[in-house]
This record gives structure tokens, C-alpha cells and sequence, in this order.
């Protein structure tokens, strides 16, 4: 039985469970209409009562004279972060898709979405059939653990287990996980381990042991994971998602402000202890400081985001903040990204000040890493919010040769919602604070997080940057206000079917066979796949054509796969690789 939080029991009885070591008093269960009920002191915090309760009912937990609070373990929450909790059955749906065990890791091509603007979990639902027809495999909902107000990121979430009211009910999300597996879609949840959200979080008066006073986030204090309560609740976190919900796998946000990183090792241990040997379930990290350890232990991939700020600069010329370190020598970098997975692998950083960032990550297969052109930190910590279709509207050839790289290439490909759609509406950072301090200091520290780049150095400038708390910020956002752009929801089309066709089946065991620079802003990868077959990508970023000496080599076998202008294979069997184009040539086995 999990540890924390309420269970409805076969018995008809509801076990409450919570954890607060520096209740002095203890702990009392408050049912709306009956007396409140003493909780048991059991040991080491925590405090357990097992009493009537039907689902449906809500309930807080008095943990002092002065404070009341919602469960932190909460299912379900009657409004907002600050209302009641809600008792919930997880068998009251019933599942249509039993026989779903998932898919293969390598077969992944992931879609990044956020629920609100999709419309909720039935929204997403709804778009499930457009998406399976365009080739996705996996659809990946950025965080819905309860946050305050209706309109967040999901990265102030505050109650890990409760899916956020705002997107809808259990039983919706549910079904939309269950309609998905029905199309043959895995579907994958963001979650955040590192911190809590700064509205709505009661822990530190109750249970003070869960953070860090010695060690900071980015985003406030840290979670303390030397605690065994504390790393029980967040496995057992990883392990509801997986189980209740039927989730295909999870992606850890921000691992690297997770300073006990054994937790991670411990966690995917855990969850796969517990799932039947028979499911595919993928951990997916996103890790800053390119650890690759971690990958040795459980989880399948890391987000890479050293391929997508190489491609970044190498499509805009962008060299301020964290692009300055891909600025000097970026069809180089780009060669290492497609060789060996991660650029930094503890060279230092200028970014950074000189520190050493990441691990040699030559030996792992291409597989170990997801790639994208855009993500929604990438797009949306931007100032404006720009996406690569605004940013590239006068010329599109150099965007099409990077989507075809990233389609075809044999790390594993994530597509932000509306890329597909060739979407030019911006998507910005947003909130729904209700208090008003909070919603100033957000304000302001975003408009100050850009002060030391050049378009934003005057503050009036710096003004112009959307409010994050203002509705209007939330609805600019949305990719599907527009009619998609038919010729890219094709070219994407088109190249997801031979991804699945040509090269999915041959993924399994592919290697790198090398890179090599062929200009300023040109590079050739070549990978060897599971069947012997050599997979070979021509990508020319920049303006001009180019004729590299390496291109005068013999193509004998070689098969044109696709090439991303008509009429660039041609003109690289004659030794030239077109401005803004992506070849790509597959030659069989003897």
C-alpha cells in the first residue's frame, strides 16, 4: 500500500497517511461536518488514521492550532492548492485498452504539449488522431501536479500526485492516456522532483526535514533526498503515475539541482520493481550539467540540449547568453553532436565561468539522447517568445534542412506543439498568481532575467516583455488558434513516414560511423544501422552552396532518401551541397 495520502480500502474504510515530523501537537483529520478525528502517532513523523469515507469527500489535516492544510499526497483537490483535498477511487475507470504494454524506447517520436492550451485532457484527447496520422509515438504533457490558478507552465506545481483541476478530472486524464494507447501513442508526463512552486506549499510549517537549508535552487530552496520519507514519497510518486494512471514513462525535469543524485538510481530501481516485467516503461532526464552516468542506471535518454543550441545558433547567428558557447566553432560541435551525443563532455564552459560541464558520452548509442529544434523552455524562455518559423520567415530553407535532420537523424526526435503546424504564434511564459506581490515579483524578475542582452538593455525595451500574469500572455500562445500551414504539416508527414519505415526498424544497435565539417555551417554524419546499412546525412545550414573534397567520393549504392529541396540530391551527386538543405543517402548492406 503506498505510504502516503488517502486510500479508499476494499473495506470501505479510507487510510490517511501524512508525514509531519514537527507537528508538536500532532496531527487531526477535519472532515467537512464531523467532529475532527486524532490521527495515530505510528513513528518516525508520520501519523495515520483509518476511518468511514466514502471517495469523493474532502478532507484537510490540522497539523497546528493556527494551520490547517490539504494533503500533501493529494489526489484530488476541491478548487485550488489551498482548498481540500478529495478522496478518490482509481478503479471507478474503466480501462478499455488492457492489453497495452507499450512500445519499444527507439520507436519514440515525441510531442511536447501543455494542457491548458491544448484545451485540457480532453482537448489533447481530441487531438490524438491528427497526431498518430502524422507519425508521432509518443505524446509528452509538461507538468499538470496542482499549481495556483488556471494558467501556469507546470513547474509551480505544489502538489505532486494531483492532477491540476484546471485540465480536468482522474478519470479524463484517464481515458486520454487510454484513447492514445488505443492509436498505438505512448504517452509521457513531465514531472518535477527538484522544488516546489512558490504558492501553496505548507511543508517547511509542518515538515520542515523535506528541504535543504544549506543548498538552493534556481527556484528556491532544495528538496533534501538524504531523507528516507522524502525519497519514498517522490519514488512513490514515479510509481503512481506509472501505475494508477498508466503512463508510458516519465521525463525528470532539472535532475542536476537534485543533489543526492543516488535517489535517481534508487527510484528507477523502485518503479521497475514494482510495474510487471512485461511493460515498457521509459525515465527520461533532463540533466544541465550533461551527467551520464545516470544512463547507465535505469533511464534510456537525456534531453540534449547541446544539439539543439549548436542548431539554434547555427540557423539564427544568436551568441548571447548560453549560445555564446556554440558561437566559435559550430558546425564542429554540431559533428560531436551527432557522433557522441552531448558537446560538452567536461570541457569547460565560458557560459558558465569556466566550470567543467558533462561526461564523456561517446559510448552510448544515439538512442541515449532526445533532440529538438524547440522545446517549450527554448521557445518560451525567450523574451518574446519567439518560435524558428518567426525568426526564419523570410527564408525557410535552412528550417526545413534542420527538421529534416532531426527527423532522420537516429537520436530520438521531440516536435514542440505547433512546429508541425508551422505556427508563427509566439509562446511565452505565463502564471495565474492571485497574490499580488508574488505576481509584481514575477513580473519584475523576468524582465530582469534579460537585462544583460542587447535588444533588452534599455528598460524601456525591457517594459515591452509580456506580463506572465496576464490572461492575454496565456492566450497568444496558443499554436492552434490559426489554420495549420498544410505544406509543413506534409513535409513533416512525409519525413515521420520514412523515419518509421526506413530507419525505426534499424535503430536498435546503430552506432556512429563519424562527422565530418564540410563548411562553415555544413557537416555529413554517417551511422551504421542494426542491418549493416549506412545511414549518411548531408545538412548545409548557411546561405551559399558549397563543394567540400569530400563529396567527390563514390556514391555507388547509395539510395537518395530524401533531400529537403528538390533537386538536392542531384546536385550532390555532382559534388555540391545546396544553401539551407538536407540530403540524406541510405546504402544497403553487401
Amino acid at each position: 500500500m503506498p505510504c502516503f495520502g488517502a486510500i479508499h480500502l476494499p473495506s470501505g474504510l479510507t487510510r490517511f497517511r501524512i508525514w509531519a515530523p514537527n507537528a508538536e501537537h500532532g496531527v487531526m483529520l477535519e472532515i467537512p461536518g464531523r467532529e475532527p478525528l486524532a490521527m495515530t502517532d505510528v513513528g518516525e513523523g508520520y501519523y495515520e488514521i483509518q476511518t468511514p469515507c466514502p471517495p469523493g469527500t474532502p478532507y484537510r489535516y490540522r497539523v497546528s492550532a493556527e494551520l490547517s492544510v490539504p494533503d500533501p499526497a493529494s489526489r484530488l483537490q476541491a478548487g485550488d492548492v489551498h482548498d481540500d483535498s478529495v478522496v478518490t477511487a482509481p478503479e471507478s475507470y474503466v480501462w478499455r485498452n488492457t492489453e497495452w504494454q507499450g512500445r519499444p524506447w527507439h520507436e519514440a517520436v515525441f510531442y511536447e504539449i501543455h494542457p491548458g492550451i491544448a484545451g485540457g485532457f480532453a482537448g489533447i484527447e481530441q487531438r490524438l488522431p491528427e497526431l498518430a496520422e502524422l507519425g508521432i509515438t509518443a505524446v509528452e504533457l509538461m507538468p499538470i501536479a496542482d499549481f495556483p490558478g488556471a494558467r501556469n507552465w507546470g513547474y509551480d506545481g505544489v502538489l505532486p500526485y494531483a492532477p491540476d483541476c484546471a485540465y480536468g478530472t482522474p478519470d479524463e486524464l484517464k481515458r486520454l492516456i487510454d484513447t492514445a494507447h488505443g492509436l498505438g501513442m505512448m504517452v509521457f508526463l513531465d514531472v518535477v522532483y527538484n522544488h516546489f512552486g512558490p504558492d501553496g506549499n505548507y511543508l517547511s510549517a509542518y515538515a520542515s526535514d523535506f528541504f535543504r537549508d544549506d543548498v538552493h535552487t534556481p527556484w528556491g530552496v532544495a528538496i533534501d533526498f538524504r531523507r528516507r520519507p522524502v525519497r519514498q514519497f517522490f519514488s512513490e510518486n514515479a510509481l503512481y503515475w506509472l501505475s494508477e494512471y498508466r503512463f508510458d514513462g516519465l521525463r525528470l525535469d532539472a535532475v542536476h539541482a537534485i543533489r543526492d543524485t543516488g535517489w535517481l538510481e534508487e527510484m528507477a530501481g523502485f518503479v521497475r520493481a514494482h510495474l510487471p516485467a512485461e511493460r515498457q516503461v521509459h525515465l527520461v532526464l533532463e540533466n544541465d550539467d550533461n551527467q551520464v552516468h545516470p544512463l547507465e542506471h535505469g533511464y534510456q535518454a537525456q534531453w540534449n540540449d547541446d544539439g539543439h543550441h549548436v542548431l539554434h545558433q547555427l540557423l539564427t547567428g544568436e551568441s548571447e547568453g548560453y549560445y555564446s558557447d556554440y558561437a566559435v566553432h559550430p558546425a564542429q560541435q554540431l559533428t560531436r553532436c551527432l557522433t557522441d551525443g552531448f558537446i560538452y563532455q567536461g570541457e569547460p564552459s565560458g557560459h558558465r565561468g569556466g566550470t567543467r560541464r558533462g561526461e564523456p558520452s561517446a559510448h552510448l548509442p544515439p538512442t541515449s539522447f532526445v533532440l529538438f529544434l524547440q522545446n517549450h523552455d527554448q521557445t518560451g524562455n525567450r523574451a518574446m517568445g519567439e518560435r524558428l518559423t518567426a525568426l526564419l520567415r523570410n527564408d525557410t530553407r535552412p528550417l526545413r534542412a534542420a527538421v529534416a535532420l532531426l527527423l532522420l537523424a537516429p537520436q530520438i526526435p521531440l516536435i514542440f506543439m505547433g512546429e508541425e503546424r508551422g505556427a508563427i504564434t509566439p509562446f511565452l511564459y505565463f502564471t495565474s498568481h492571485t497574490n499580488a506581490e508574488l505576481a509584481q515579483a514575477v513580473r519584475d524578475g523576468r524582465r530582469r532575467e534579460f537585462e544583460k542582452f542587447r535588444a533588452f538593455a534599455n528598460p524601456a525595451t525591457r517594459d515591452r516583455i509580456p506580463d506572465p500574469n496576464e490572461p492575454e500572455t496565456f492566450a497568444r500562445s496558443n499554436p492552434y488558434q490559426a489554420e495549420p500551414d498544410e505544406e509543413w504539416m506534409e513535409y513533416y508527414r512525409n519525413l515521420l513516414q520514412l523515419r518509421h519505415r526506413l530507419i525505426v526498424p534499424r535503430l536498435e544497435g546503430a552506432r556512429s560511423l563519424g562527422a565530418h565539417v564540410l563548411g562553415l555551417r555544413a557537416v555529413v554524419a554517417q551511422w551504421l544501422l542494426s542491418d549493416s546499412a549506412i545511414l549518411s546525412i548531408h545538412v548545409n545550414l548557411g546561405a551559399v552552396d558549397i563543394r567540400p573534397d569530400w563529396l567527390q567520393g563514390d556514391h555507388e549504392g547509395e539510395v537518395l532518401l530524401f533531400e529537403s529541396e528538390p533537386g538536392a540530391g542531384r546536385a550532390l551527386y555532382d559534388g555540391v551541397l545546396q544553401h539551407g538543405s538536407t540530403v540524406v543517402l541510405l546504402k544497403e548492406s553487401a
